[in-house]
């Protein structure tokens, strides 16, 4: 098998890994990929402050949807809303790089509609839960 570039080969992850994943879990995880991103080009004070809490809120939300999906119906909804929490800590350091002019706009704009898109569906998944 021929050497495959790093660009091919996170592609090739990527397939796997959301083949049997549901999407809000697949829409956060485009969202940590566009904030690693973002992170990459942040000045180092603000890479290792601002720019790491907001990586890991996105994985605590990560972590949290993944164990909403795997808990049994009455568990879901503690880790759904822990899962809402973290999306709206994330909204608000998105707006602190949008404050403080840390990131280009339009990148940010992508993220916070992705998260905005993440909480839409969170919502609808929670009311399933309750219901």
């Amino acid at each position: 098998m021929p050497l495959l570039n790093a660009n091919q080969l996170l592609q090739r992850l990527d397939k796997l890994k959301s083949m049997d994943e549901l999407p809000i879990i697949n829409r956060t995880h485009e969202t940590y990929k566009a904030v690693v991103e973002i992170n990459s080009h942040l000045e180092k004070r603000w890479r290792y402050s601002l720019g790491q809490s907001l990586e890991n809120s996105i994985l605590s939300l990560l972590q949290e949807l993944v164990m909403a999906k795997n808990a049994s119906k009455h568990l879901k909804a503690p880790y759904l809303i822990k899962a809402s929490s973290h999306i709206e800590i994330s909204t608000l350091k998105l707006r602190l790089f949008l404050e403080l002019d840390l990131a280009n706009e339009t990148k940010i704009f992508q993220i916070q509609a992705k998260l905005a898109e993440t909480g839409r569906m969170l919502g609808g998944w929670l009311k399933s839960v309750n219901s």
